[in-house]
């Protein structure tokens, strides 16, 4: 395991748009789509990382509860299939049903959109205000696999909870620690 830090991109950043193939459906989604009334979750994530795997329940728990709240969530693997067939949209399909993934879980073929995101590592998590301004950009939490703090999803969950009352996240945003997005070369 390669321990890759995100890319902490301006807050502000508007999120870039999308149409990706929801590996769920079979159906293209866009940002519109899948766009929250308060805000919207766009996660970089893939079936193999440790640290996804050590977070999946977490995040899971986070959509159920926050999509009742009206932030949209969606999930975005752009790994290199390749090499890395376990990532790839069929088995994406098998994933997120059995994790029981509430969002749709895209595949990003090209890899253009992790690079107009400017993701860098499984899991990436950013979080858009209502007017797709990005308000949140790192970890979910301090839990690591490898070491012993509980998943609690606490630093996501405040920046949620700020977004959803109005106020403003005035906490250290520290960058998410995963895997490296696969990339093609």
């Amino acid at each position: 395991m390669a321990d890759t830090p995100s890319n902490m991109i301006p807050l502000g950043t508007k999120a870039p748009d999308f149409s990706l193939i929801d590996t769920s459906t079979d159906s293209i989604l866009s940002l519109n789509d899948i766009k929250g009334e308060k805000g919207t979750v766009i996660m970089f994530i893939c079936n193999h990382c440790p640290f996804v795997i050590h977070l999946n329940s977490e995040i899971v728990s986070i959509a159920n509860s926050y999509l009742k709240k009206g932030i949209g969530f969606v999930a975005i693997s752009s790994n290199d299939v390749v090499n890395y067939p376990q990532d790839g949209p069929d088995k994406m399909k098998i994933h997120a049903k059995n994790v029981g993934y509430p969002f749709p879980y895209l595949y990003d073929e090209s890899q253009n959109i992790a690079k107009a995101y400017d993701a860098a590592c499984t899991p990436d998590f950013y979080l858009f205000d209502s007017n797709l301004k990005l308000v949140y950009r790192g970890q979910l939490d301090d839990s690591r696999p490898r070491n012993n703090n509980p998943v609690t999803g606490s630093d996501f969950r405040h920046a949620l909870d700020c977004l959803t009352n109005g106020r403003e996240n005035t906490s250290e945003q520290k960058p998410s620690i995963g895997c490296s997005i696969k990339w093609k070369f």
